[in-house]
């Protein structure tokens, strides 16, 4: 890196992260005697970032230890906040609930069930995982409720889109990976410039963009694409179709979930949920044109999909591939359309 080039952003934790490293150090207080100051957790790519403890308290029965919320460069409304991590005995298995700060499901359409904490699956999975593995060090049985807490969460939600999407009383506990990447516009076009540059000077003559890591591995998993080929699109969908209308390669397929995939298809070039929403009353107007299930009163495009099944699948694929062509302008380049469910099952497909 020489001066004139930009300071390397620094990437940060997620709230389900930090929940998890919280767990692990309530865990050892509550199963071992005494919390540790740091604490080492593995993120689902293998990744074991340590973790600072911030705050503890403890009782009979209990434990609750906190970590301070990290999102390095990236401008989080969560940057700060100490998550917090109760843990005590449950009726059978590891349960979730939430405590101050941490918002509940009241809308069917998400990840999670409707009345339930609102942390999602990767989060549950790696506090679940902390459990199993410290209830063996321990020879104690994995029965145990975990109490994620944020301080201050109510008002921070406001500042999300959780009040839309009917999460009441406080934030979400997210991450898919465990890690913040820093969100810059100008950097991550760069990247994906760069991306395109490396392809096209490697020979490649079919790439990918993806909206997230879900639908990036079933794309290349697909078409047995290598690492190289796969373009870190995130939310710029328009940004990498600019950039390939004037440096093409013989192929693109863009994939993702039925949401942004939604958003694609309504001519949006920035998918990021800030940035651009789903029009619920054209979504519903597609179905009932096709003759599929009303979905008006859907709360996200997933539940739009739950209601109306492929069908409706099928047509954003279809009119995601139109409004992607026309992004394209008349650049010689083959285009496709991939629309993945949660689980990264291919629910649609569109395109040579």
């Amino acid at each position: 890196m020489t001066s004139d080039d930009p300071p390397r952003l620094r990437r940060g934790w997620t709230t389900g992260a930090c929940a998890t490293a919280a767990t692990k150090a309530a865990l050892m207080a509550l199963w071992g005697g005494a919390f540790p100051k740091t604490v080492r957790i593995t993120l689902p790519k293998g990744e074991t970032p340590k973790f600072a403890i911030c705050w503890t308290d403890q009782g009979e029965g209990w434990a609750e230890a906190g970590v301070e919320k990290d999102a390095g460069d990236d401008p989080d409304v969560t940057h700060g906040a100490v998550i917090r991590s109760r843990v005590e005995a449950s009726g059978g298995g590891v349960v979730f609930a939430a405590g101050e700060g941490v918002g509940v499901v009241t809308k069917p359409g998400l990840p999670i069930a409707v009345g339930e904490a609102s942390i999602n699956p990767v989060p549950r999975e790696m506090m679940s995982k902390v459990v199993e593995d410290l209830a063996t060090n321990h020879r104690k049985k994995a029965d145990i409720q975990i109490t994620v807490s944020v301080p201050g969460g109510e008002a921070l939600t406001e500042k999300t889109w959780n009040p839309r999407l009917g999460i009441k009383g406080g934030i979400s506990i997210l991450g898919t990976t465990g890690i913040v990447r820093p969100f810059s516009c100008a950097a991550w076009i760069a990247s994906i410039h760069r991306g395109i540059d490396v392809a096209r000077a490697d020979g490649l003559t079919h790439v990918a963009g993806c909206t997230g890591s879900t639908s990036e591995a079933a794309v290349q998993a697909l078409f047995d694409l290598p690492d190289h080929a796969m373009l870190d699109m995130g939310d710029f969908a328009g940004g990498l179709l600019k950039y390939l209308a004037k440096h093409p390669v013989g192929r693109i397929t863009i994939g993702g979930g039925i949401g942004k995939m939604t958003k694609l298809a309504q001519g949006a070039r920035d998918l990021h949920s800030k940035r651009s929403q789903v029009d619920f009353d054209g979504l519903a107007g597609w179905a009932t044109a096709a003759g599929l299930a009303d979905v008006a009163s859907a709360n996200t495009a997933l539940e739009a999909y739950e209601r109306a099944g492929n069908g409706l699948a099928r047509i954003v694929a279809e009119r995601a591939q139109k409004q992607a062509a026309q992004m394209l302008a008349d650049a010689d380049i083959l285009l496709d359309t991939v629309v993945v469910d949660r689980n990264g099952a291919v629910i649609a497909r569109s395109g040579p």
